[in-house]
């Protein structure tokens, strides 16, 4: 999930799909207005049309698009609204974006059912219909006032750039001008969307909504947001996962100048302040003694010996095809490779931070909000009141990659806690340092690997067995009921036992320790970030143990996959797949590799040309991707959210590892857990194919083949498969 939290069945999907949202609301923090049946409602004291929950229409032509999702960098303020416009035929400079409150009837997202929240790359997807479907009724209803007051048929009424226009008559008017009379109209319960072919927004470039704002400091995040008499919090967190407070001594602590109170709750110890400055040095005064009789103790190299112990053994199967035993047992040629993943940080460039406030009327919340109705109901639960009365305020996120939609609404909670702690009215303002995030937060899952194939005399692969060792990210979530069968966490094994290669004999099983007692959560594109390495790279291993070409080979085994094959052969052409590499200065080797995969029913296949120095260092020069996402809302979003992906996949896959030493978190911030520098961004050429398919995810499913594809150029290069992330400079010395 950019974050990410996974679809479940199609069928699910349209059960919470039908019909238009007609519910109204003051975005600006929820206010309520009531419309009669079938009406319109409008703003009171600026005469507004506000024909759904998505839309909202000022007299002074302004177009006000409510999204229900998330902007935390990938662009979904921008695809919204493009939706909105598009069938609204407004001018897209009238247009501009807010974010929704927390109110499931009428903002859930369509693919999780009655759930409203952002991630699995699904804001688009999940939206495609319905806000178009918004726009298209608003512009119904602008057309018919304007007939009314015109006394000309409906039909022969245009609108475009945010223009209604007579052309018989010769008249127009503005979307302003027809608000009030449009509010009278029935919201049609119908309505016809374009045809692709006369979009002039969808599949455009167009600038985004967010860039101004956060370029001249005017966007808001929970770090800008200051209240009257508002409090901030900084929270001691215990050194051991499962580790708890036995006492405190807060004595020096209070003498800082600024602090207000010192509480205790479930995950720490809190020191509230007048500023954040003085929050940090009153916790940073704390002499707190830890309980840590059930904290968790192991390292790093124990749990992954203990991983490699239990991949030895046969796990729950989440696939199987033919008997893998018997034709590993009986052939000619079988090849292993067990490969290591480490644990990851989120590491988003705004730590998590979030403002609460007890009121006579329920709670208030602000923050880059997630995961609305989950954390709406763990903050209902924790004050002891109705979910409703849980008022959340949606501002801009910087960054996520799945911290913020925390299925356990920690740092949200811990806000809460703190409030309800120290007994107070005032707003308080909880604010993590990336330290704490990055030693108290939640990570990407461990996992070991191990696969095996065996190929014949022909150089086919026969035989393909797969066993994944790692935690459960959805066990104990509020989405194990469907993500979860016969023990089997689907996202852990996603991109393995979906595996689109034809080979007659496959089985994919999975081990889930249960005494490994790591905060894990989604992490951007989720089980894909280790199953695509595995798989991608242990093929190009049978590819070059059999001499055949590792695009070549792909293609033959994805006769039944097309689309995954056709951004294959996009990528190899746009590469120049089997033209020779220039050559690179003395001692140092040069490679090129590809690497396909599908996730969030979106496929990407990419090919990397890298450069091996002498001393073992990697250059990734150019990345070529190519992407079918279905329609491309914003080609230019697109290709910006790959080149992210890429920038992010590269940063755990040349540096990004958290290290446990009996139970502590070794690292703490960017000098010990390096995001990629500037020097080490490659070329990136994104190509996307063309499609009339509906939308799929775009922010996550460009980060899977990074990593593989770098490996394998890597191998190219030097000859040397590297299964350990991330990439061991040792291993690759002349």
């Amino acid at each position: 999930m950019s974050h990410s939290i996974h679809n479940v069945s199609r069928r699910q999907f349209l059960q919470g799909a039908a019909g238009l949202s007609l519910g109204l609301a003051l975005p600006a923090f929820g206010a309520r207005i009531e419309a009669g049946p079938g009406k319109a409602g409008m703003m009171v004291g600026e005469a507004a049309f506000e024909p759904n929950a998505f839309l909202r229409i000022g007299v002074d032509n302004s177009v006000t698009v409510i999204s229900k999702h998330l902007e935390m960098g990938q662009g979904t303020y921008t695809g919204l609204a493009t939706l909105v416009a598009e069938e609204l035929d407004a001018a897209w400079s009238q247009v501009k974006v807010e974010g929704a409150p927390a109110d499931v009837k009428r903002y859930n997202n369509l693919f999780w059912g009655p759930a409203q929240g952002t991630g699995g790359s699904t804001a688009m997807a999940n939206s495609w219909e319905q806000m178009r479907k918004a726009g298209a009724a608003a512009r119904a209803m602008l057309v018919n006032a304007a007939a009314k007051r015109w006394s000309v048929p409906a039909g022969e009424i245009t609108v475009r750039d945010g223009l209604i226009q007579h052309a018989p008559s010769r008249r127009s008017a503005g979307f302003g001008e027809m608000a009030v009379a449009a509010g009278a109209e029935a919201v049609p319960a119908n309505v016809t969307l374009k045809d692709p072919r006369d979009f002039r927004l969808i599949g455009r470039q167009a600038p985004r909504k967010d860039s101004a704002a956060k370029t001249n400091g005017t966007a808001q995040f929970t770090q800008d947001l200051h209240l009257p008499d508002m409090l901030v919090a900084v929270v001691a967190h215990p050194p051991r996962f499962g580790a708890t407070v036995k006492s405190v001594d807060a004595k020096a602590a209070r003498a800082v100048k600024g602090v207000v109170d010192v509480v205790t709750i479930p995950t720490g110890v809190a020191v509230l302040a007048r500023t954040t400055w003085s929050a940090r040095k009153g916790r940073d005064a704390l002499k707190v003694d830890w309980d840590e009789s059930a904290a968790f103790r192991l390292g790093s190299d124990e749990i992954l010996a203990r991983y490699r112990d239990l991949a030895r053994t046969p796990g729950l199967v989440a696939r199987k095809e033919g008997d893998v035993g018997a034709a590993l047992a009986g052939a000619r040629k079988v090849i292993t490779a067990d490969y290591d993943f480490p644990y990851l940080a989120h590491a988003a460039m705004e730590p998590m931070n979030c403002v609460v406030q007890r009121t006579a009327a329920g709670v208030e919340v602000w923050n880059g909000e997630q995961l609305h109705t989950g954390d709406q109901h763990a903050l209902a639960a924790l004050f002891g009141v109705a979910v409703d009365d849980v008022n959340i305020h949606m501002l801009y996120a910087g960054g996520s990659f799945g911290r913020r939609a925390c299925k356990d609404s920690d740092y949200v909670r811990e806000a809460a806690s703190i409030v309800k702690a120290a007994g107070t009215q005032a707003p308080v303002k909880l604010v993590w340092f990336r330290e704490d995030d990055m030693r108290a937060g939640y990570y990407r899952p461990l996992f070991h690997h191990r696969l095996e194939a065996a190929v014949d005399e022909g150089g086919r692969i026969v035989a393909w067995r797969h066993r994944l060792v790692g935690q459960s990210i959805i066990k104990g979530s509020p989405f194990e009921s469907f993500l979860i069968k016969d023990g089997i966490d689907a996202v852990s094994v996603e991109g393995a036992a979906t595996l689109p290669y034809a080979i007659p004999h496959l089985q994919v099983e999975l081990h889930t320790p249960s005494d490994i007692n790591v905060p894990v959560l989604w992490w951007r594109s989720v089980g894909s970030t280790h199953t695509a390495y595995s798989t991608e790279t242990f093929l190009d291993r049978l590819a070059a143990s059999a001499g055949q070409d590792p695009v070549a080979l792909r293609l033959h085994l994805l006769d039944k996959h097309p689309r995954h094959a056709a951004v294959l052969r996009l990528a190899a052409d746009k590469a120049g797949w089997g033209t020779p590499l220039a050559a690179g200065k003395p001692g140092e080797r040069r490679g090129r590799g590809v690497a396909v995969h599908e996730s969030f029913h979106s496929f990407v296949a990419q090919v990397a040309e890298v450069t091996v120095a002498a001393d073992g260092s990697v250059k990734v020069d150019r990345i070529v991707a190519a992407v079918d996402c279905g329609v491309a809302i914003n080609p230019d979003n697109v290709r910006a959210q790959v080149e992210g992906s890429v920038a992010f996949a590269l940063s755990a896959a040349l540096h990004g590892e958290i290290t446990l030493q009996e139970g502590r978190v070794v690292q703490s911030n960017f000098h010990d857990y390096a995001p990629l520098r500037l020097n080490e961004m490659p070329r990136v050429e994104v190509h996307i194919v063309p499609s009339a398919a509906n939308p799929t995810g775009i922010g996550e499913p460009g980060v899977p083949p990074v990593a593989p594809a770098v490996a394998n150029a890597i191998a190219a290069a030097t000859g040397t498969w590297l299964t350990r992330l991330p990439f061991n400079a040792d291993a690759l010395k002349a």
